[in-house]
C-alpha cells in the first residue's frame, strides 16, 4: 500500500473537506484575529498577537479524554499542566503566566474542528493535538492561522508545513526500526512472513508503508490486517495471520488492540514476537488478563525512552509527576506531553528574546532550533520541515514492576536503511 507524502493535502479527501466546510466557516468567519495578523506592542515592548497579553500567554490543547486514547490524553494534559505550574512558579515566560486551555474532542474529527474554532482566536500555539485524522482536518486552518502545533500523532503526512511539528520519528520510521529489530535479533529470517495489524487512516497507512519497505529490504513479506479504532476483539485477525504462517506481528493501533492481539495469539498458540508502535501500549495493560502474554511476546519501538529510564531528566519528571498526581500512572503520555511542553516553552522564550510573541515569530523561533534537547530523550532538529525531527528509536519491553510498565531493551539508535528510505521518499 503506497501513500504519498510530498504534501499533506494528498491524504485528505474531498469528501472530508466538504463535510467539514460548513463547520469551519461557521467557526472562523467572524474572526479577524485568528489569522495571527493582528499584533500590538505590549507594555514591555514585546510585540503581541492572539493568545498573548501583558500578563498571560495562552496555549491550547485539543485532546482525547473520552475516546480510544483517553488514558493517553489524561496523562498528556496533566503533564503539560505540571509544566505550566512549574514554569509559572519560576516567573513564567517573558514575564507572563502560562495558561493552557483544554478541549476534549473524544477522537471525533467534527468535534475537534468545532473545538479549534472555539479556541483559535484566543491561543498563540497548540502544544497538544491528539490524532492524525484530527490534525489532517485542521491543517488548512493551522496554516492560515500560523498556529505552531505539536501533534500527538506521528504520520508522515503531517510533515511539510512550517507551523506543524511532528516530534520525534514518524510511524514509517518506527516500523523500519521494528523490522530491523526482528531481523537483527534473529526473531525472523529471510523468506519469513510478517503480519501487520494496523488502524485504517494515516496512522496505519504510514506504518504499513514503512513495514513493507523494510520487509522488502530484508527479503521477507508483510501480510496486512486493517482494523478500525472500534475493533477491540482481534480473534478474526489472529486466525487470518495464523493461517498465513506469520513468524512475527507488527501492530500500529491502540492499547486495547495490542492487548487483544497478544492475548488471543497466546491463547491460540500463535506465540510469535509482536512489536508495537508507542501509541499501542499503556501501563494499564499490565493489570489485564493479557499481561503475561504482553510480557512474553511484545516489544515497543519508540522515539522516547521508557519512563523507567535512568536519564536524569526523566527521573526528575517522574518524581515531580508522582508527587503532583499521586496514584496516577506515569506512562509514555506523561513523557511525551511534558517533552512537548518544554519544547514549546523554549520556542516561546526564544521568540520573546527576539522581541515578538506573534504566531509567525513563534513559528520562526521554533524552526530555528537545530539541536533541541530537553534531557528527555534524543536531540531533535526542527529546521527540516519535510523530514522527521529525529531518526532514532528505542526498543522497550513491557514490565509490570517498572515505572510506566516498560523497561529499555536497546538505547536510541538509527536503524540501517532509514536514511535511504527517507531520501527515496523525497
Amino acid at each position: 500500500m503506497n501513500v504519498t507524502h510530498s504534501r499533506p493535502r494528498t491524504t485528505r479527501t474531498a469528501a472530508l473537506a466538504a463535510a467539514l466546510a460548513a463547520v469551519l466557516l461557521a467557526g472562523t468567519a467572524c474572526s479577524t484575529k485568528a489569522d495571527g495578523g493582528s499584533t500590538d506592542d505590549a507594555a514591555d515592548g514585546v510585540k503581541a498577537g492572539p493568545g498573548v497579553s501583558d500578563k498571560a500567554i495562552k496555549l491550547g490543547a485539543l485532546t482525547d479524554l473520552t475516546g480510544p486514547y483517553a488514558t493517553l490524553g489524561k496523562s498528556i494534559v496533566q503533564a503539560q499542566q505540571m509544566w505550566a505550574d512549574e514554569t509559572n512558579s519560576a516567573g513564567g515566560i517573558c514575564g507572563r503566566k502560562v495558561e493552557i486551555v483544554v478541549k476534549d474532542h473524544g477522537y471525533d474529527v467534527q468535534k475537534a474542528v468545532t473545538a479549534y474554532a472555539d479556541i483559535s482566536r484566543d491561543v498563540v500555539a497548540l502544544p497538544q493535538v491528539i490524532g492524525s485524522p484530527v490534525v489532517a482536518a485542521l491543517l488548512d486552518d493551522i496554516e492560515r492561522d500560523h498556529m505552531l502545533t505539536f501533534p500527538q500523532a506521528w504520520a508522515a503526512s503531517l510533515l511539510g508545513m512550517d507551523p506543524v511539528q511532528v516530534l520525534g520519528t514518524t510511524y514509517d520510521v518506527d516500523m523500519i526500526a521494528a523490522v530491523d529489530f526482528l531481523t537483527r535479533t534473529k526473531k525472523i529470517a529471510k523468506g519469513d512472513t510478517i503480519g501487520h495489524v494496523y488502524f485504517e487512516g494515516d496512522y496505519g497507512a504510514n506504518a504499513l508503508e514503512g513495514s513493507e519497505w523494510a520487509a522488502e529490504q530484508a527479503g521477507t513479506k508483510v501480510v496486512g490486517q486493517k482494523i478500525k479504532a472500534t475493533d477491540t476483539d482481534l480473534t478474526a485477525q489472529v486466525s487470518a495471520l495464523s493461517k498465513a504462517g506469520v513468524k512475527a506481528i507488527l501492530i500500529s493501533a491502540g492499547p486495547a488492540q495490542t492487548a487483544s492481539l497478544a492475548g488471543v495469539a497466546a491463547a491460540r498458540g500463535l506465540k510469535v514476537p509482536i512489536v508495537s508502535s508507542a501509541p499501542g501500549y499503556s501501563p494499564q495493560l499490565m493489570k489485564t488478563p493479557a499481561a503475561p502474554a504482553l510480557e512474553a511476546m511484545v516489544h515497543v519501538v519508540s522515539a522516547a525512552p521508557a519512563v523507567s529510564s535512568d536519564l536524569p531528566g526523566v527521573q526528575k519528571m517522574v518524581a515531580s509527576y508522582t508527587k503532583k498526581y499521586p496514584g496516577e500512572p506515569v506512562d509514555s503520555g506523561v513523557l511525551s506531553g511534558y517533552n512537548a511542553a518544554q519544547l514549546m516553552g523554549a520556542d516561546l522564550k526564544k521568540a520573546c528574546e527576539g522581541g515578538s510573541l506573534t504566531r509567525q515569530d513563534v513559528v520562526k523561533a521554533h524552526r530555528s532550533q537545530k539541536n533541541a534537547d530537553t534531557g528527555l530523550g534524543t536531540p531533535q532538529n526542527f529546521t527540516l520541515v519535510t523530514e522527521p525531527a529525529s531518526r532514532s528509536t528505542y526498543v522497550l519491553k513491557p514490565d509490570a514492576e517498572a515505572a510506566g510498565g516498560l523497561v529499555g531493551v536497546e538505547e536510541a539508535h538509527k536503524a540501517p536503511g532509514v536514511d535511504a528510505y527517507l531520501a527515496g521518499r523525497g
